[in-house]
């Protein structure tokens, strides 16, 4: 079966195909096989330039592996290792894993909300600067981001393109804020049918559900609401039989 593509629809054809792939990937449909050159150039009635252009891609994203006389392999997920007790950054954390990531931004805005807003100690009222963002690692959709900032610091950082750097980094070179502490709560769910479309979540997989408040200094700052594919992610403690949980900080 020949499956198409949009010529003239002002997105390269390899990046459609990627995008294909990328689907056809998250759905399980491959395996650990993955089809090559040839296969893929009849199946999409494309070059086998096209084809290259898109593969190159996979594999610099990590997607798939390559060795030369073999065919490709769907790689294996790399998990992102958090310990519990550090105010972490997503970006950082991703970052130490050696993925490639970027942000798919889906509202950048000033809005209201009371809820959030007495979370913060605010009038319910009051302006927040609101970040919505699918954070993307390794090709694969791995969480959804939404984050609430004070209106006179998150108004610093209105005209900064979140698709390839953090909200922390940004926060510190833009606003000169540091986020030192915060509490967060963190469970298990089953993501609603659009969480799961917006991070291509296979069927079965939990997620994630992270809420935090973070302050600098005695001021509350940020709300975040982050939904973290349960199959990408996870959470590290260290013990003792002497004392317990002992958070692991680094």
């Amino acid at each position: 079966m020949v499956r198409r593509l949009v010529r003239g629809a002002g997105v390269p054809l390899w990046r459609q195909l990627q995008d294909d792939l990328l689907e056809r990937v998250g759905a399980g449909e491959f395996g650990e096989q993955f089809p090559g050159e040839l296969v893929l150039a009849g199946e999409y009635g494309i070059s086998r330039q096209t084809v290259r252009q898109a593969l190159q891609r996979l594999r610099a994203d990590g997607v798939v592996t390559a060795m030369r006389g073999r065919q490709p392999r769907i790689a294996p997920a790399t998990e992102i290792l958090q310990p519990m007790g550090a105010l972490y950054s997503l970006f950082a954390s991703v970052e130490a894993a050696g993925l490639a990531q970027h942000s798919a931004v889906r509202f950048f805005d000033v809005r209201a909300d009371a809820l959030v807003a007495e979370r913060l100690g605010l009038e319910g009222s009051a302006p927040l600067v609101y970040l919505e963002r699918v954070r993307v690692a390794g090709g694969e959709p791995l969480a959804l981001d939404r984050v609430w900032l004070v209106e006179d610091v998150g108004r610093t950082l209105l005209g900064v393109d979140f698709r390839d750097t953090g909200l922390y980094r940004e926060l510190a070179a833009r606003a000169g804020v540091r986020l030192d502490h915060g509490r967060e709560y963190v469970h298990a769910a089953l993501p609603t049918a659009a969480e799961r479309g917006l991070l291509r979540c296979p069927e079965g997989v939990a997620v994630f559900s992270i809420n935090r408040l973070s302050s600098a200094g005695d001021k509350p700052v940020e709300w975040r609401h982050t939904v973290v594919r349960g199959d990408r992610f996870a959470l590290t403690a260290d013990f003792s039989s002497a004392t317990g949980y002992r958070l692991a900080l680094r």
